[in-house]
């Protein structure tokens, strides 16, 4: 299976979240239950958000249709 740009931006950026909490709790074992559940949670939001901002980009992205005569007439 071929990994996608946005699986890699969200490995990455949950690499970063588990460093950080790893930190922030002077532990560098595997991370309790609920920091993992709380990471888990995360990856959903993190895939929400990138695909909202996905479907912008595809929507900004669009060509804008000419007007018609007519509708530059009526201005």
């Amino acid at each position: 299976m071929a990994i996608t740009y946005r699986e890699i931006a969200i490995q990455e950026m949950l690499r970063t979240v588990e460093e950080a909490m790893s930190q922030a709790i002077n532990w560098w074992g595997d991370l309790p239950p609920p920091m993992k559940e709380a990471i888990e949670q995360f990856r959903t939001q993190l895939g929400a958000a990138i695909d909202s901002v996905e479907f912008v980009k595809k929507a900004l992205d669009r060509r804008v249709p000419e007007p018609t005569e007519k509708a530059t007439e009526q201005r």
